[in-house]
């Protein structure tokens, strides 16, 4: 494992959303609609929606519970882009997302390659989405919540389908945590990926392409995975890199 990576298991995620000044966004407005403006030049399905980012991101010992503690503030997706294209450099915002790892009842792995239409158009890394206003219940952000809302989105498979493995595995690189859910499959990666396959061919424009299975961490398709995305596969397929 690569020393750029921190992985931490935690017992449950807490996190809450709140009113934040994001200096970059205001300071560089002109910039993010320009930015903005040349991408949807490029991919006009793009939408600028309503996102959230988190500020304040720390694991606290609460009794018996190692838990996730985070505060999240609401921003425009063009500004998140514009501190994506930037490597997520900017110090005062953390790119926060929860991710569905499944696992099929033979210890694979099916992730999802993104659409063509998407902003990570070819990348392939388990169902996710960026934190929105969809996953705010009163004060609080659930992202255990968004980690099936998006793999029914994304996949067809329902909280039916699954069993939510407990706790949450986190990695750490720089300004990004993905908090990972395993999601367990009572079907083999083969039954899965055609299930899912064919349920993406009846979508009109599905976010994904296509699935992937992967059972090795050695596999030559880690090299079209986000960094992050291939160090959690390294580690769950107990490969080194």
């Amino acid at each position: 494992m690569s020393a750029d990576f921190r992985i931490e298991h935690v017992d449950r995620l807490d996190c809450v959303i709140e009113d934040f000044h994001w200096r970059l966004a205001s300071e560089n407005a002109a910039q993010v609609a320009e930015r903005w403006a040349a991408e949807v030049a490029l991919k006009p399905k793009m939408f600028d929606g309503r996102v959230l980012m988190a500020h304040r991101a720390v694991i606290e010992e609460r009794g018996q519970e190692r838990v996730f503690a985070s505060s999240f503030f609401e921003t425009s997706y063009s500004s998140f882009r514009f501190n994506q294209l930037r490597g997520f450099s900017d110090p005062d915002a953390i790119n926060c997302f929860a991710m569905a790892a499944l696992r099929s009842s033979d210890g694979a792995f099916l992730l999802g390659e993104m659409g063509p239409h998407t902003a990570n158009a070819g990348q392939i890394y388990s169902p996710a989405g960026t934190p929105d206003l969809e996953d705010v219940v009163g004060t609080k952000v659930d992202l255990e919540g968004s980690v099936l809302r998006e793999l029914e989105e994304e996949t067809g498979l329902g909280p039916e389908d699954v069993r939510v493995a407990p706790g949450s595995i986190l990695i750490f690189r720089g300004q990004q945590i993905a908090c990972m859910r395993v999601l367990d499959l009572s079907t083999d990666a083969i039954a899965a990926e055609a299930r899912m396959t064919n349920w993406l061919a009846a979508q009109d424009q599905p976010e994904l392409t296509r699935m992937h299975i992967i059972r090795d961490g050695a596999d030559t398709k880690l090299a079209r995975m986000p960094v992050f995305m291939a160090a959690f596969m390294r580690y769950m397929l107990r490969k080194p890199a």
